[in-house]
């Protein structure tokens, strides 16, 4: 995770990236790895971190709406199933688009395999369901990020400021 020079949070960015900056002296290791790993290169060795933090303060401009992405929907709704409650493992709309139905968060849930294949484009009148929680925009600076990261630190939880999931 890079976090701003203030400990504000910024993204999830990938190793190669993070890298990059510390050893441009861009940014500094706030929390290492809890593995403990350490990358070697012919001149230096660097521990391999899960924050970090930029030496200077950048500018974020406001966003007031948050991405649409799988991971944030699965963030969501914490990779469960919208009508089982199963482990959820793809991306439903729960008015198909086929039928009018919008790509937005208040009509995308996760979703099992069994139960998208069963429900295919009807609707949920037609096959007698109902959702288990009514989906709606998820809100907070935390889910801007989440929106990004396929999976999160427990070390990240304490520059968030809400919970992760």
């Amino acid at each position: 995770m890079l976090l701003n020079a203030t400990f504000e949070p910024l993204t999830a960015l990938p190793l190669r990236r993070a890298i990059v900056l510390l050893v441009c002296g861009k940014a500094e290791v706030v929390h290492e790895d809890p593995t403990g790993l350490r990358l070697h290169s012919a001149t230096m060795s660097v521990d391999v971190p899960s924050v970090i933090r930029l030496s200077t303060y950048v500018r974020v401009p406001y966003r007031a709406q948050v991405p649409l992405t799988r991971a944030g929907l699965m963030h969501r709704d914490r990779f469960r199933c919208a009508y089982c409650g199963g482990k959820a493992e793809t991306v439903d709309h729960v008015v198909p688009r086929s039928r009018g139905g919008a790509h937005s968060w208040e009509n995308c849930v996760a979703c099992c395999a069994r139960c998208n294949h069963r429900k295919a484009d009807r609707l949920l009148t037609e096959l007698g369901w109902v959702l288990r929680v009514v989906p709606r925009e998820p809100h907070g600076p935390h889910w801007k990020l989440l929106a990004h990261a396929r999976e999160s630190d427990p070390l990240w939880r304490r520059y968030l400021g809400a919970p992760a999931a």
